[in-house]
């Protein structure tokens, strides 16, 4: 397992993003000629979205986040969002059968590098994504895991608010939203989930841990995990960059 450590500012500002950057090239093949099928793992909180934007934006990857894909699904009442709905609504687990059949569909329409974020979430689901990539000969070649305090992640949850048609998250120290209490884009109200508390978040911590350590151990000895460490998405963007940028260039 490769480790990377946080990064001072005089780093981040060596590997800024370059607006020249030839996107389109990028955004198909790494320097192998392989197209990039990277997931990116870490705790609720720990800024997966935050860096799959980054990531989206810098270098022109195809970024999925299996939150969105069941959201937009279940809004368009698609047959497997009517399912995830049922489901919901009876207070159940969206199952594993119907989150794998969304990210298939979904990685099924892209022909260049992507990011998958949110998915897997443990081993059967891993599996099945494994299962899925070797029918077409194209497993995955990237796992980064972000490794942020858990005592920053709980100051980060208790901060967050959400805008819950399109996903979008707000923290009140560090992205604030414009108006108090208002999305940006939409003029909506945002909302403050009720299980984003301490005792609900170290309860889901520990959920995630029992999940996540198994997941981290099958991929570490794949040979395709990385991990970035770092309190802060500037401290561990740089790292991400810098990851992406020898696999790019």
């Amino acid at each position: 397992m490769q480790r990377w450590q946080s990064s001072s500012s005089a780093t981040e500002t060596a590997v800024e993003v370059d607006d020249q950057l030839e996107l389109p090239q990028l955004r198909s093949l790494t320097r192998t000629g392989t197209p990039l099928r990277m997931l990116i793992l870490g705790a609720p909180g720990a800024g997966k979205g935050t860096q799959s934007s980054r990531v989206r934006e810098s270098f022109g990857i195809t970024a999925i986040s299996s939150g969105d894909v069941l959201r937009r699904n279940i809004a368009e009442q698609t047959m497997a969002g009517q399912k995830a709905a049922a489901a919901v609504a009876s207070g159940l687990l969206v199952s594993d059968d119907i989150i794998v059949d969304l990210i298939r569909t979904e990685l099924d329409k892209i022909t260049g590098s992507w990011l998958l974020d949110g998915f897997p979430r443990n081993i059967a689901q891993a599996q099945a994504l494994d299962t899925m990539l070797a029918a077409g000969n194209q497993p995955l070649n990237a796992v980064v895991n972000l490794q942020v305090s858990e005592s920053v992640i709980l100051q980060r949850v208790v901060e967050r608010y959400v805008h819950v048609r399109s996903g979008r998250v707000y923290n009140l120290t560090y992205n604030p939203p414009k108006t108090p209490g208002i999305d940006d884009v939409t003029g909506e109200r945002l909302e403050h989930r009720p299980d984003d508390n301490p005792e609900s978040f170290r309860r889901r911590l520990e959920q995630y841990h029992k999940l996540t350590e198994p997941l981290l151990e099958y991929y570490d000895k794949s040979g395709v995990l990385t991990s970035f460490a770092g309190d802060t998405s500037d401290a561990i963007f740089p790292q991400f960059y810098a990851f992406l940028d020898q696999r790019f260039n």
